[in-house]
């Protein structure tokens, strides 16, 4: 995947939060964005509330390309398993913990493998609700969380994962350190006047699109407004605009 692989307009590089506790809004939110958004992304909330199932009936509603934000994390072999199965369900894209190291990340990859359209493999660097503080006196890694993200960022693409989940912040290096074909899926994304709400490390569509982001994960800022099709369509506006100035 490289961005050349990418449609010319910007409201691909969109990719939707549903992240809803029931059905109804989630399809809901799919049938008033479908074509007008690059993909959905479906997360633990929504699977466990409803079922696996959701996956067929947003497909159903109109959504070609579902993200699921499975954040896959144990021994190689049941996140294998656990890949393979999600794979075997035509999701497009689908992410691990990067952090489960190597051998398991290598387990993913195979597992993606199985199916005759494997989904984009994405391995999770650093939560964007996490920040130095915290990454050094938690989880006692020490230094930086731009460090950590592109070590993990290294080890993915060492492994042969397509991409990572990374902050705003971190698109920059990681294109640097990784090159333009290694995709990067970047949530955190906050228009202008937007809340940041739970997550600590976040930016516009624009300065990510300009730091040469492929995917921006884009929930309450859509979702929770008046008119999600008029809110996605600033969104694809602002990258649009991004684009043009690089």
């Amino acid at each position: 995947m490289t961005q050349s692989d990418f449609s010319p307009s910007a409201k691909d590089r969109i990719l939707i939060a549903l992240d809803f506790d029931n059905a109804d809004d989630a399809i809901r939110m799919t049938r008033s964005l479908a074509g007008n958004v690059g993909g959905f992304k479906v997360g633990l909330e929504l699977v466990n509330a409803v079922g696996f199932d959701i996956f067929d009936r947003l497909m159903d509603a109109g959504a070609e390309r579902i993200f699921y934000d499975a954040k896959f994390h144990d021994i190689p072999n049941t996140v294998a398993g656990a890949v393979r199965a999600a794979a075997r369900r035509g999701v497009w894209m689908v992410n691990v913990h990067a952090s489960g190291g190597g051998a398991m990340l290598r387990a993913a990859r195979e597992a993606a493998d199985t199916v005759s359209h494997p989904p984009l493999l994405i391995g999770v660097t650093i939560l964007t609700s996490i920040d130095t503080a915290t990454l050094n006196r938690d989880l006692r890694v020490s230094g930086g969380t731009s460090d950590q993200v592109l070590h993990l960022a290294r080890l993915a693409q060492a492994v042969g994962l397509d991409g990572v989940v990374a902050s705003p912040q971190e698109v920059a290096a990681i294109r640097a350190t990784c090159g333009p074909s290694f995709v990067t899926v970047i949530p955190g994304i906050r228009p202008a006047g937007v809340a940041a709400d739970d997550q600590a490390r976040v930016a516009s569509p624009r300065s990510a699109v300009q730091d040469g982001a492929h995917y921006l994960v884009v929930g309450r800022a859509v979702t929770a407004t008046p008119d999600p099709r008029a809110a996605a369509e600033a969104v694809a506006s602002e990258i649009a605009d991004a684009v043009s100035a690089t």
